[in-house]
């Protein structure tokens, strides 16, 4: 490893962690004063809160302490309350990235726009990790790479001696840069933004699991492509399905697209790839509560909450919390499918589920229902339905509705049995609806029936519609 120059590694501000979220989200716990305690060392470390701050007061007399509460608040998509509540201190007791966040509205890059005056990098690998095969960390590192340099003029050489670009090593605690690991489950990888000495190196955590491809453990391509965004002078984004948002969630290796954000982050350093694939696939966007146009992919409650699905991605909306937050599927149910084609609420067996073609899948809280996927005719639908447009649970009759095309279908969750009779036109129940049902749910007594970007409120006893509404009128623009 490189001699570190301790004025260049004060300059770089902090080393770039990446750290892995806790397994589950815990329920609201009361606030006690060590969680206040922790909150203020949390602000100190991430969001700048200082000495000197503790001494004054802000803007027009505001607390400091309020003030960067509500930083931390806007920049994960919370409720902006400016007091240390039960969300705030879920996100905060999350493993995380140790540098400080800043308020950005997508990528970031660092102060100054630190980025290599050359296109023509080279990087070495110090050693491995015994996790995986020599073969194993030399692809996944190759790749990760490749991930940047598809999207820009930047070249990565590997060289087997002196002094590269970019230097990989596998690590364990203390290990000469002043930013010690901490063992497992904990932060997993940090990397340095261009400079001399130490920079644009990337460290990884001896102490953690990393794999190839599995679930199991960390997948290094994943991890490794993160920290390189750090080398080449990304910081982290707020957009969630970003790979330089600071927290690790497994996506399918094989599978994977570098996101718009971490795209345009790179390209506003380095520019274009001028000799790009024509028939390279368009980079995903994160899906965007304000988008007016945006047809929803389906809705369900969940325990109190409402969730909205759209492509990978989904909405949960608190009653506590009107501000909805927006996270990956994955990162909530890792068993789940990528995306989903309808979803719905079971009071009778406290159940979530989720629909993708032919398939279901049964969620008790975070937990996958032993047994499922199953196929969908286990809610005795016939072979002749491949998919499933939208799903509601109705409480009055106790019946869960299916729609497929312009028909729809009934289940009697009690007995678990098709009712008989159907399928039916979907006008017998929404008189005078012809179009495409989307999604819905039931909430205070009304049914919400999703069309296109619009929302139909009715009254399923009667079936009468009493408002016709924009999809905004649950799933306001979080912007």
């Amino acid at each position: 490893m490189r001699s570190l120059n301790l004025c260049i590694f004060l300059s770089l501000t902090a080393a770039v962690v990446y750290s892995l979220p806790l397994d589950r989200e815990q329920p609201p716990q009361q606030i006690t004063h060590k969680d206040e305690e922790f909150a203020e060392s949390y602000l100190k470390s991430f969001f700048n809160l200082t000495k000197e701050h503790e001494r004054s007061f802000g803007r027009q007399g505001v607390n400091p302490m309020v003030e960067k509460l509500r930083d931390m608040q806007r920049f994960f998509g919370l409720s902006i309350t400016g007091s240390v509540d039960a969300d705030t201190m879920q996100m905060m007791k999350k493993a995380r990235c140790g540098v400080p966040d800043t308020q950005v509205a997508r990528f970031s890059t660092f102060a100054g726009d630190l980025k290599w005056q050359t296109t023509a990098l080279t990087y070495r690998i110090l050693n491995y990790t015994p996790d995986m095969s020599r073969a194993e960390v030399d692809e996944s590192v190759e790749k990760a790479l490749n991930v940047w340099a598809r999207v820009t003029p930047l070249t990565f050489r590997r060289i087997e001696h002196g002094t590269a670009d970019i230097m990989i090593s596998f690590v364990s605690r203390s290990h000469g840069d002043f930013n010690p690991f901490d063992g497992p489950q904990g932060t997993l990888a940090h990397a340095y933004p261009p400079s001399t000495g130490i920079g644009g190196d990337a460290h990884f955590d001896e102490d953690e699991d990393f794999t190839y491809r599995s679930t199991r453990g960390y997948v290094l391509f994943l991890v490794a492509a993160h920290e390189f965004g750090h080398s080449l002078g990304l910081g982290h984004s707020r957009d969630p399905g970003a790979l330089m948002y600071p927290n690790y969630i497994y996506k399918n290796p094989d599978t994977f697209q570098l996101p718009r954000d971490d795209v345009n982050g790179i390209q506003s350093l380095y520019g274009p790839n001028v000799n790009v694939n024509p028939n390279e696939p368009t980079p995903p966007t994160t899906p965007d509560s304000c988008d007016a146009t945006m047809v929803l992919d389906a809705v369900s409650t969940l325990r109190g909450e409402m969730l909205f699905f759209k492509g990978s991605f989904f909405w949960r909306k608190q009653p506590q919390n009107p501000r909805p937050r927006q996270s990956l599927i994955s990162s909530f149910w890792p068993n789940a499918p990528e995306k989903v084609d309808a979803a719905f609420e079971s009071r009778q067996t406290d159940r979530v589920y989720l629909f993708q073609g032919r398939q279901v899948w049964a969620f008790s809280g975070y937990d996958l229902v032993s047994g499922f996927p199953r196929n969908i005719d286990y809610f005795g639908l016939p072979r002749n339905v491949n998919k499933i447009n939208a799903a509601l649970y109705d409480t009055h009759t106790r019946r869960t509705l299916f729609f497929v095309g312009d028909q729809y279908y009934s289940y009697d969750e009690a007995r678990r049995t098709m009712d008989a009779g159907f399928p039916k036109s979907i006008e017998t129940l929404l008189p005078g609806h012809t179009s495409k049902v989307t999604a819905g749910f039931q909430y205070r007594g009304y049914t919400y029936i999703y069309s296109g970007s619009n929302m139909f409120e009715y009254s399923l006893r009667t079936g009468r519609l009493f408002r016709v509404l924009r999809n905004d009128y649950f799933l306001p623009c979080a912007n």
